[in-house]
């Protein structure tokens, strides 16, 4: 602190000097008093402005040019300041009901125009264009009850959906048509979503909770054959299958099952002896939604508590959990691995999507739009890595579409 020069000749002395009350040079700084310095310690705001105690700087400072008189040590570089999350791209808005259920179509040769499915609670399927941010069409065929599982199949032109009617749908969208040409009658009262695995040409393999509220049932499509129905052995005390993910690990290799339980539990089932290979408890609540990389061998899942866990599988076929990441808020609807392995999504209950960096789960993004439960996301299967996009769709009847991370 600076203090007051030398008094002139006849000016006053002592210690009343320095408090202000004698004459002072005109321009020399005013010292405060011991009764001010008292109260500026004490936490009293400080009522005056002294020439020699420049103001304290604010973060919003560092957004303005220096005054003369600011210390230019306390200036903080913009860059250093956190970035906001940004705004949607765009909004669909139409479906007049929740939005349970997304996938896109993006992948076809030019001039084929990207498309995105949305299975809504009303039970209707639309079809917009993402060129137009406009509805194409509006599909049908589940009696009005809601869907909540869309999967294409080798383009847009086939579609399966799942609704709470019991029916997966098999939809043919060539040409303009909108017909089911095929369905499935699952028998089941949950709402597990189910899962698709393409084993070959023309060839796939199905899997979807059966009647037995235990039981998984694995169908070869299209001709609809069964291949096995996995039950847990007697006692295990599972509950209900509550998600699905059919995997290979390499072209040739045998198709496997993930699947996660209502106790919290994942298993994972060897689909040629319908036997358990790994059986891991990972949440101390059901598990919600889980997505597996094959080519790492690892694996994440949610559940209606504030965790997510990150496990992985070894040679011997081990499932073991690999590391924990709490959440801020409970309640995880979807998670899914982007195709490039790069990042994640989460749609969380608290109508946030967090983004996180799939290689050390690192927290990237909260995305804060939507005003009710997230349900659904979706990563678009673009080709072009700048042209990536992220649908989100939640219980306020919105589709928010993102570009985030696209250069990673």
């Amino acid at each position: 602190m600076r203090t007051a020069p030398p008094s002139p000749p006849g000016a006053k002395s002592g210690p009343r000097a320095s408090r202000g009350s004698g004459p002072l040079p005109r321009g020399a700084p005013r010292v405060p008093g011991p009764r001010e310095q008292r109260r500026v310690r004490r936490g009293a705001p400080n009522r005056r402005r002294f020439a020699s105690q420049p103001p304290t700087p604010r973060r919003s400072d560092a957004r303005l040019p220096c005054p003369p008189w600011y210390p230019c040590c306390f200036a903080l570089p913009v860059a250093w300041m956190a970035q906001p999350p940004p705004d949607p791209r765009f909004v669909l808005r139409g479906t007049s009901a929740a939005v349970h259920a997304l996938r896109f179509s993006c992948g076809g040769e030019e001039p084929a125009v990207p498309v995105l499915f949305s299975g809504s609670e009303n039970g209707f399927i639309h079809v917009w264009n993402l060129k137009t941010h406009r509805v194409d069409a509006a599909l049908d065929g589940h009696g009005r009850k809601s869907v909540y599982w869309l999967e294409t199949m080798d383009g847009k032109d086939r579609l399966l959906s799942q609704g709470r009617d019991q029916r997966i749908c098999l939809w043919d969208l060539a040409e303009g048509r909108t017909s089911v040409t095929d369905s499935v009658f699952t028998e089941n009262v949950g709402f597990c979503r189910s899962s698709l695995l393409k084993v070959a040409q023309g060839r796939w393999l199905m899997a979807m909770a059966a009647k037995a509220l235990e039981e998984v049932q694995v169908l070869e499509l299209p001709s609809k054959t069964s291949v096995c129905t996995l039950k847990p052995e007697m006692g295990a005390k599972l509950g209900m299958p509550m998600c699905l993910k059919l995997w290979q690990g390499s072209c040739g290799s045998q198709p496997l099952l993930l699947a996660g339980y209502e106790d919290g539990s994942v298993l994972l089932w060897n689909l040629s002896t319908g036997k358990v290979l790994s059986q891991l408890v990972c949440h101390q609540e059901p598990v919600m939604s889980l997505d597996f990389d094959s080519e790492k061998a690892k694996g994440i899942s949610g559940s209606s508590e504030k965790v997510l866990s990150i496990w992985s599988l070894n040679e011997q076929q081990n499932l073991q959990v690999q590391k924990t990441h709490r959440l801020v808020n409970a309640g995880i609807s979807d998670i899914t691995i982007r195709p490039d392995k790069k990042i994640l999504a989460t749609a969380g209950w608290d109508h946030r999507i967090r983004i996180f960096g799939w290689k050390k789960l690192k927290p990237l993004a909260v995305l804060d739009y939507h005003t009710a439960t997230v349900h659904s996301v979706s990563f678009s299967d673009h080709k072009s890595p700048s042209d990536r996009l992220l649908a989100a769709g939640a219980k306020d009847h919105r589709i928010s579409i993102w570009s985030i991370y696209t250069q990673t």
